[in-house]
């Protein structure tokens, strides 16, 4: 690249002004602000191919193409941004106060101006407008890059990468009575964009740049007042064993940057953000999410929802875990579920009062295959809206449907007036089938007990768990085990497959039979115990340490899971790529000896633990 040329002077400064002025977000700012940017400005040219910032550099400031175009790429050379007129590059530098990731090399003949980095910071410092824009750049190009992603990676690294590997130092932290000042100064001493509040070991809120900029500087506060006026409580939190791609779900569709990782003791052990996540390969999964994200009508959501199969496919084809894979599916079909919800309470014109969408069964389990149908509910903040609520809730299942989730057979869908209560509703719900938990509230029970929030008021899903909770009776229990006793596996009684005899599916089996039966063991286990958890996996390691399993039968009942779910998972995709609709049968005579033998294993193995659950209720209930 050719050296700086001289700043822009007379007619050349009013060209400059002109032409950042027909840009974002220089077309937001003064016309004082654009006069200085303009005089401080150096003009620079770059040949076609060559490299106009290295990866490892000190960004001298940001660079804005004037004419031309430039290519941004990771360190593998993955392809994240092409920049054209108007566009910028360079300011990641800037705003991490590090050396550039990127590479950024000049695709034809090409000339630039030059921001100082110094101006950019003043002008950051100066216009929140300014500063949010590139500060949501990692966003930016997190939803873009998919569109020109070619190469598919050879690993899983994205998938099989947990928060806490991704932790690459101790937080930095400050009392909540300290001040504004003191939290910016260390800060700047450590070199992060964020600083966690803490009272002891307790994690309070967040501060970050943007609030800084936004909350502090553009508001006129104090910098004496105190850290904890200007913090957002309480902080978005995830797990250390959550994986990336959940983080990436929670920022995206939080529209933050920062995500704080706790232990299992409740211990904040640092911090995941959007730059660790770009950090990993380019994997489809989490470019997927990201545009899920950022799509602003129903039909683009529509459009990537139908990508999703895609996705499954490709972790199969890596033999990555059922659990893994389910639990992706799974998120991905929530920043699915919540980009329609969003996008259609925009479209009614704002929910009249406090609500919550809840999610049931296998998607509130996170165990969502290709063949779920939708299953959900709506926990109402006050009563006299239901019109409003009946639109809202008629119009998501529409959309979802045409995502690819077909409606319930069962009716089990908040487009069913049933399910759209207030929380002392469904209180009465839970009791009236704890006390008479006739066949249909059992069933109902078995749905309703997997719930878990999606939208809105987080307070009101919590109610409602708590009453369900509350109102579990022994009689109930003994139902729900009874239930648990007659879900057999397609096993018979010499340990040959039980198949369909007639219809489109003769000749096959219901490998659902076999899962839903875990699952409905773990749930009454679960129960007894007093466990909370929502996983079936979860649930086994509930019920094997309140001692209601044996550790040997527990483990064996979490293989088989896996076993069985990887094997329809399988069986989908090869029916996905047929162009056939996924189901639940496979054909023995299509499985190999091995593979047949592993699943007899598997059945087996759910047979006994049913019996052992017989022997524990008693005669009478198998």
């Amino acid at each position: 690249m050719s050296g700086p040329m001289s700043g822009p002077a007379g007619v050349e400064l009013a060209e400059v002004r002109d032409f950042l002025a027909k840009h974002a977000p220089f077309d937001g700012l003064p016309p004082q602000a654009l006069d200085r940017i303009a005089r401080a400005c150096t003009i620079r040219y770059a040949r076609r191919g060559s490299v106009v910032v290295d990866v490892g550099v000190h960004g001298e400031g940001m660079y804005v193409v004037r004419s031309g175009a430039v290519d941004v790429v990771d360190e593998a050379g993955g392809l994240i941004e092409r920049v054209g007129t108007g566009g910028a590059f360079g300011m990641t530098s800037l705003l991490e106060h590090k050396p550039t990731r990127y590479r950024s090399t000049a695709t034809e003949d090409t000339l630039l101006l030059l921001m100082p980095a110094e101006l950019f910071h003043e002008l950051s410092r100066e216009h929140p407008g300014f500063a949010t824009f590139y500060a949501a750049s990692h966003h930016a190009r997190l939803s873009r890059a998919i569109e020109n992603l070619q190469k598919a990676s050879s690993g899983s690294t994205v998938l099989g990468t947990r928060l806490r590997d991704l932790v690459r130092r101790e937080p930095v932290t400050i009392g909540g009575e300290a001040t504004i000042a003191a939290a910016a100064s260390q800060m700047a001493e450590a070199g992060v964009s964020c600083i966690l509040v803490v009272d002891g070991q307790d994690l309070l809120g967040i501060v970050t740049d943007r609030d800084l900029r936004t909350r502090v500087l553009a508001a006129g506060r104090d910098p004496g007042d105190p850290v904890s006026s200007v913090m957002t409580a309480p902080a978005a939190t995830l797990p250390a064993g959550a994986l990336a791609l959940e983080a990436l779900l929670e920022m995206v569709g939080r529209d933050i940057h920062h995500l704080p990782v706790i232990d299992d003791d409740g211990t904040t052990v640092g911090l995941v953000t959007t730059t660790d996540l770009i950090r990993l390969e380019n994997s489809n999964p989490v470019y997927l999410a990201a545009d899920i994200g950022g799509q602003t009508t129903i039909a683009g959501v529509v459009e990537q929802a139908h990508r999703i199969p895609d996705v499954l496919a490709m972790l199969v084809d890596r033999d990555v875990t059922a659990g893994d894979i389910c639990r992706v599916v799974t998120a991905l079909g929530d920043g699915v579920r919540r980009r329609v919800l969003t996008l259609v309470e925009a479209e009614l014109g704002g929910a009249p009062a406090p609500y919550s969408w809840v999610v049931l069964g296998s998607v509130a389990r996170e165990e969502e295959a290709l063949s779920a149908d939708q299953d959900h509910a709506l926990v109402l903040g006050e009563e006299g809206h239901d019109e409003w609520f009946a639109r809202l809730a008629e119009r998501v299942t529409e959309v979802l449907e045409e995502c690819g989730w077909p409606r319930c057979p069962g009716d089990v869908m908040a487009t069913n007036p049933h399910w759209r209560l207030t929380v002392e509703g469904w209180r009465g719900q839970f009791m009236s089938w704890s006390r008479e938990p006739d066949p249909d509230a059992v069933l109902h029970v078995a749905v309703f007990h997997d719930m878990r929030h999606l939208g809105g008021t987080p307070a009101l899903t919590d109610a409602v768990r708590r009453a369900a909770a509350d109102n579990v009776s022994p009689r109930l229990l003994g139902h729900l085990g009874s239930q648990a006793l007659r879900m057999r596996p397609p096993l018979g009684f010499f340990r040959g497959f039980v198949l369909e005899r007639e219809g489109e599916h003769r000749e096959t089996l219901d490998i659902k039979r076999g899962i839903a039966a875990v699952v409905q063991l773990a749930r009454v286990h679960a129960l007894r115990a007093g466990s909370s958890a929502l996983t079936t996996r979860a649930r086994l390691v509930a019920a094997q340490q309140a001692g209601l399993l044996g550790e040997g039968t527990a483990t064996d009942l979490r293989d088989a899971l896996e076993l069985m779910s990887y094997r329809r998972l399988r069986h989908q995709v090869e029916q996905v790529r047929a162009g056939d609709k996924p189901d639940n049968h496979l054909a023995p005579a299509e499985l190999t000896d091995r593979q047949r033998r592993h699943l007899k294993d598997a059945f087996h193995i759910v047979q006994s633990a049913q019996q052992q659950l017989s022997s524990r209720l008693g005669p009478g209930f198998d």
